[in-house]
């Protein structure tokens, strides 16, 4: 028996089959990115300083490539300089907190014995009450016999915990090494990716013989649109993210913040993570202005100042001239990117390329309902 159904009909069957395979592709995609995420979780001293000295290496090149083909330098003067480009101003900073760290150090350990004799005091003039309140607390004394009356054996099972918890450290120094070995050779996979011809990274065509032209077609251009995304992301977002931390250094320093210079630096870095400089930033620079000498609500009120003009300086001036509508993505819809990312990445990694992942989805999403989506409904 044939069912003869209606136009209507038909089409309301293909839409409930669209949405039953888009669910079921929204599955697999979720389930693709949990095991992607757990992969490189676990193998992450493996692939995310590779992925650091790939992503450096193109927001470089430009810079590279002017010292290799316009001022005719050799490749290995070149990238040597290139590296010295990226250590110097890490290793300046490292000086420059090193150098506040090691006063601040300084500056504890001048004010230890001084604590020390007020404990020692504290403890000789609280120590006589404390001798009458065992004396008299009933509460106290079976505390004092429990002690007295204590079996050696029943201490076993702490000492085994203190052993475990060695182990752990033990263990978790080891990882530290391997992780600070690891970061070690990013050097030498940025002087690799910096070398190695760029266009190699276009023609894609012959990696995917297998698949018909149409589809080849569009893999390569999802390909080089997120590697065009993602470049003109970090070349934008670091520029950005300077200016921004060079205009809160000067806003801070002018206000009376102190460390005001140091502290709008660190935040401009920090916005390499969109608003994560600013939440980080309102955490630390208000209670340090409340309770710094010479401050109070004024300068708290100044320090909001500067965050305000800062702020609307990178949204309407920045942000618009060096990255431009890029990514095009809404600022709520960046937010829950970040957080999204975050969390299917386990970690830093997955919240710095929450813009340009979810900026390649968008794109993925266009080019699936223009060329699939829209043949099936």
């Amino acid at each position: 028996m044939q069912i003869e159904l209606s136009e209507r009909q038909r089409a309301t069957v293909a839409a409930a089959a669209t949405i039953a395979a888009a669910a079921v592709i929204l599955a697999a995609v979720v389930a693709l990115f949990w095991a992607i995420g757990s992969f490189f979780a676990a193998f992450s001293n493996v692939f995310l300083p590779l992925a650091v000295a790939a992503v450096l290496a193109f927001v470089l090149r430009p810079y590279y490539e002017l010292l290799n083909e316009r001022l005719r330098l050799p490749k290995i003067l070149a990238v040597a300089a290139v590296l010295l480009s990226l250590l110097l101003p890490v290793a300046g900073f490292a000086w420059f907190f090193g150098a506040l760290a090691a006063s601040q150090m300084t500056g504890l350990i001048d004010a230890l014995p001084d604590a020390s004799d007020r404990v020692v005091d504290w403890v000789t003039e609280t120590l006589p009450a404390l001798n009458e309140l065992t004396e008299t607390n009933p509460f106290a004394s079976r505390v004092r016999e429990a002690i007295e009356n204590l079996d050696p054996a029943s201490l076993l099972p702490g000492f085994e915990l203190v052993g475990d918890t060695a182990l752990d450290v033990l263990n978790s120094v080891g990882a530290g090494l391997a992780s600070l070995f690891a970061w070690a050779v990013l050097p030498v996979y940025l002087c690799f990716f910096l070398i190695i011809d760029p266009d190699r990274f276009r023609k894609l065509d012959h990696l995917f013989p297998f698949l018909k032209p149409r589809t080849r077609e569009d893999v390569v251009y999802l390909i080089q649109e997120f590697i065009d995304i993602l470049v003109a992301f970090f070349r934008g977002q670091l520029v950005v993210a300077f200016l921004q931390g060079a205009l809160f250094a000067v806003g801070f320093s002018i206000a009376g913040l102190r460390y005001g210079l140091v502290l709008g630096l660190a935040l401009g870095f920090l916005n390499i993570i969109p608003y994560l400089g600013s939440i980080v930033g309102l955490a630390v620079a208000l209670p340090i202005g409340y309770w710094q000498e010479g401050g109070g609500l004024t300068l708290v009120i100044w320090v909001l100042v500067v965050f305000a003009l800062v702020q609307l300086i990178e949204a309407y001036v920045l942000t618009p001239r060096i990255m431009g509508d890029r990514t095009g993505l809404h600022p709520m819809a960046i937010i829950v990117a970040v957080f999204f990312w975050g969390s299917a990445l386990n970690g830093i990694a997955g919240m710095i390329l929450a813009i340009p992942l979810t900026a390649f989805l968008v794109v993925f999403w266009r080019l699936a309902r223009e060329r699939y989506i829209g043949e099936v409904v």
